[in-house]
Formats: structure tokens, C-alpha cells, sequence
């Protein structure tokens, strides 16, 4: 295995498109990183790039310490897994599983090893016989997988290999993906649109957005302190929740004015906001799903003085869990993630309580800077 560098990449298409804008990232042996951002952000066309099949416009791609910049993609030494399998229909699992080591002139001993040892640590040793049409979605998406690990590559790169399993077999193929880089202890580039891969697989998540990483960090550090309001709005199930609004002063205390309520600044967050509050008072709170606390049936009242009268207008079940989704007079969609029980009455105005040590304060912008960030992990 090796380190991978990209140092300043830019790729600009011809017409001036910019699909990648400064790229520099260094990816330490056996590291497994995620390009995860929304459609068009460049994570493709930065992992097309690392695998030469799409030409730099600028800035140096290294592999293991050699500069890749004009080495021929079969000369990289780097093992792709695409979306689309790409498997050869006339060929069977084995034959697919074995074609880069036939032309390598590997002995045949020892390409049926490699093909037999991989097949069984994918567990479809007994599919090596039949071809691609025969399969599964799941078993060609192991046969692919097995077809990168028999070459021993210095580099593994995925893009969005997943997206076109069921949801139940993505579950189950991100477990199994994730196994096979901890024991092959390989370096990993996986490309996604899908946080929950992200945040599941990751050693880094590098978050794009129209070409340019506005965060490169571990998942939690990510989730919990999240860069900007793109950040924090991309990751996470259900997403951060966006309140605009004013910061108030009143007697030395600061409010946060949502429109409908005032909510008392945490004494963690006033010397931050007070700063932003000296250009401009504008704001943005962002509050996750799961700080939300709404009241049960017997409740004599909310657990924090800090809340909101919302109004609720739809509840999804989930087992355990439920999203609650509601609405105050100046913001039509706020969701919250709680434990599932019943006499929630769609209609119904609720006090609903926001546990303030856990909000994020952003500029305004799709793209605003954090402010003040406490959100941290539970012990």
C-alpha cells in the first residue's frame, strides 16, 4: 500500500467550467477517505483524476511518493471498483476475477490462488462458475470487489459502488467493504453522495461542494463540529435543522430572536456572538434532530426554558424512533428525532424544547462560517 498526495489540483473543462478548484489533500498509507458532496461537486472527477482517467489541468497527483501526473492509468498501480460492476458478461465470476493477472502472465497456480483466497474471503467461492447475468446485484458487486483485491493494488478507489444495490444490501455491503479494508489494512479513496456512507466508512470525510473541500475532518469532528452551514446541512439523518434569526441584547443578556420566542444565549456561546453581533447581528442557529425534546402526554410542562411553540404537522414512525415534524410561525419545516410514544395529535401546538448546549451558530449564506460550535460526541 502507499500514500496518496494531490497538491493545488485544479481540473478546468474546456468552455472554463471549473469542476475541481484547488485540491491539495494528503492521504496517509492505509487511510480510508470519503469524497462525499451533492451531484456535480467534483469528487468523481478528483477520484477520475488519482486514477488517470481524466487529465489535470494543474497541480501535481503523487502515489506512493511518485509523481502520477503523466504515468498511464495501467502503469498506477491502482484497483477501481466503479458503479456499474463493469464486469465482462462472456466471462465467468472466476474469469472476470482473474483477466488483469492473465495479463500480468502471472502463473496460472498462482492467479488460482489469489482468485480462490479472495472468493472466499467475499464468500462466493461457489460462484466463480457462472457469469454476471447469473448473479445478484450484491454478487457482482463482489466479484468487482474481488477483482481489485486479487491485484494487490497500492491504492483501492471507489465511485459510489453502492448506488445501485437495495437499501438493505447497501447496509449489508458497507459492512462488508469496511471489513475487507481492516484487514487488507489498504489505502482507500471512496467517492459518495450518501452521508450515512460517509460518516459509516470513513477514517476522513472530505465534504465538497461546486469543486472546492469546505471540510476535511474525522466523521464525528464533522458531524459535531461542522465548518459552515453546507457542512452541517449535508451530514446527518434527518438534517440540521436552520432557524434565521437576530441576536438581542437585553440587559447584558443575549436572545437569540427566532421571530416568535427569544431563546437566552449559553454562557459558552456569548463571547463569539457578541463579536459577529459588532458588523452584523444576522444570524442562523442550526439545531439537530435529536436536540429537540418535545413534551409527552402528563407533562406538566418543557424540560428547558429555552422553547418554542411549534406546531406539529406530520409524525413518521420508525420502530423505536420517530421524525416529528413541525412548524413555528416563521419556519415551515423543523424536524425532530425522538423516542417513539404515542398522543402526538397532528394539529396540535406544542412547547417544544431546544437543549441549547447542543446548537450551532452560523453566519447567514448557504455556505455562512460557524460562529460557536459545543455540539461534541457522547462520552
Amino acid at each position: 500500500m502507499a500514500s496518496v498526495e494531490l497538491s493545488h489540483v485544479h481540473k478546468i473543462y474546456e468552455g472554463g467550467f471549473k469542476a475541481v478548484d484547488d485540491f491539495t489533500l494528503h492521504i496517509a498509507d492505509r487511510e480510508f477517505i470519503v469524497l462525499v458532496g451533492p451531484s456535480g461537486c467534483g469528487k468523481s472527477t478528483t477520484l477520475r483524476m488519482i486514477a488517470g482517467l481524466e487529465e489535470i489541468t494543474s497541480g501535481t497527483i503523487a502515489i506512493g511518493g511518485r509523481l502520477m501526473n503523466r504515468v498511464p492509468p495501467k502503469d498506477r498501480d491502482i484497483a477501481m471498483v466503479f458503479q456499474s460492476y463493469a464486469l465482462y458478461p462472456h466471462m465467468s465470476a472466476f474469469e472476470n476475477m482473474a483477466f488483469a493477472l492473465s495479463l500480468r502472465r502471472m502463473p496460472k497456480a498462482l492467479i488460482n490462488e489469489k482468485v480462490q483466497r479472495a472468493a472466499a474471503t467475499l464468500g462466493i467461492a461457489q460462484l466463480l462458475d457462472k457469469r454476471p447475468r447469473q448473479l445478484s446485484g450484491g454478487q457482482r458487486q463482489r466479484v468487482a470487489l474481488g477483482r481489485a483485491i486479487v491485484r494487490d493494488p497500492k491504492c483501492f478507489l471507489f465511485d459510489e459502488p453502492l448506488s445501485n444495490l437495495d437499501a438493505k444490501l447497501r447496509v449489508e455491503m458497507r459492512a462488508e467493504i469496511k471489513r475487507l479494508h481492516l484487514e487488507l489494512g489498504s489505502t482507500t479513496v471512496y467517492v459518495t453522495h450518501d452521508q450515512e456512507e460517509a460518516i459509516t466508512l470513513g477514517d476522513r470525510v472530505v465534504v465538497m461542494k461546486d469543486g472546492v473541500v469546505h471540510q476535511c475532518a474525522g466523521p464525528l469532528e464533522i458531524y459535531h463540529r461542522p465548518a459552515n452551514r453546507f457542512v452541517a446541512g449535508f451530514l446527518g439523518t434527518p438534517p440540521m435543522n436552520f432557524l434565521a434569526g437576530r441576536l438581542v441584547d437585553e440587559a447584558g443578556q443575549l436572545f437569540f430572536d427566532e421571530g416568535t420566542a427569544k431563546l437566552p444565549v449559553p454562557a459558552w456561546a456569548s463571547p463569539a456572538l457578541r463579536e459577529h453581533a459588532a458588523g452584523n447581528s444576522d444570524l442562523v442557529m442550526g439545531v439537530r434532530p435529536e436536540a429537540l425534546v418535545l413534551p409527552r402526554p402528563g407533562d406538566s410542562g418543557t424540560t428547558s426554558a429555552a422553547s418554542l411553540p411549534m406546531k406539529l404537522w406530520l409524525v413518521q414512525p420508525l420502530g423505536a424512533k420517530m421524525d416529528v415534524y413541525l412548524s413555528t410561525a416563521r419556519h415551515e419545516r423543523i424536524v425532530a428525532h425522538v423516542d417513539a410514544h404515542a398522543g402526538l395529535s397532528v394539529g396540535a401546538t406544542l412547547p417544544v424544547a431546544i437543549d441549547m448546549d447542543r446548537v450551532h451558530f452560523f453566519e447567514p449564506g448557504e455556505t455562512g462560517r460557524a460562529i460557536a460550535s459545543r455540539d461534541v460526541p457522547p462520552s
